[in-house]
């Protein structure tokens, strides 16, 4: 583990902020899938006045946020069998209209967990190689595929302080050049023309310990290739 790894541990966005930053991101009046884990989250910080149709590939479009302890319907769950609720005019159907919206390209934004992304936008987040009684990648990549755009949530480093922003990804792919933005407790990245570019650092995060952090060359917003390539020996040299 470098020492932008244990600078960055107690520095950067918390799970709970993160969520608060990704629900930020979302447009009013969008549809918006929430994956499996932290991505369901988000619903819980959305902006006041802003309005966000939530779907779930099993068929709800529509969804609110997990209910009260003691109010959960069997009936009513997310993809991930957790209980959810339903907002006011929320619509249940079949799973194949479910995934008509999602690969007719009418969902606006799928938010996703990342076990990997590369800089060119790959996604990899349903399979750690050599881990035992994984299924398989399920609608993960019809939602990588057929979003609008794919918002990817995650930690900015595994459990073992390795990067999961990477020049390419070695774990199974979900889907290729698919990422629009990766929100992880260190920053936000777009994944644009071939790399990742910071548009957004988390507080406490220095331009450094992000370039440390990540796989793969990083730019900065307002930030060209040139500017890269002169600034980029410094920065990447703590690497």
């Amino acid at each position: 583990m470098n020492a932008a790894t244990k600078a960055g541990a107690a520095k950067g966005w918390s799970d709970e902020q993160l969520a608060v930053r990704v629900a930020f991101e979302l447009e009013h009046g969008s549809c918006v899938n929430l994956g499996i884990g932290l991505p369901t989250t988000v619903a819980l910080h959305v902006p006041h006045g802003r309005e966000i149709i939530f779907h779930s590939e099993n068929g709800l479009i529509g969804m609110g946020p997990a209910p009260a302890p003691g109010q959960e319907d069997p009936d009513i769950v997310n993809a991930g069998k957790k209980p959810v609720t339903l907002i006011v005019g929320a619509a249940i159907v079949h799973q194949a209209d479910s995934f008509s919206l999602i690969r007719g390209g009418r969902l606006d934004v799928s938010i996703l967990g990342g076990l990997q992304v590369s800089a060119r936008g790959d996604l990899a987040n349903w399979k750690v190689p050599g881990a035992q009684g994984v299924g398989g990648v399920g609608g993960a990549m019809d939602l990588a595929a057929g979003a609008k755009k794919v918002f990817v949530m995650m930690r900015h480093l595994d459990k073992r302080g390795a990067a999961k922003l990477v020049e390419t990804c070695t774990f199974p792919l979900t889907a290729t050049t698919c990422v629009t933005t990766v929100f992880t407790d260190f920053g936000v990245i777009d994944c644009r023309d071939g790399g990742f570019v910071v548009r957004e650092l988390a507080p406490g995060i220095s331009a450094a310990e992000m370039s440390a952090a990540t796989g793969a060359p990083v730019r900065f917003a307002g930030e060209t290739r040139a500017d890269q390539q002169t600034n980029g020996d410094t920065r990447n040299a703590i690497r």
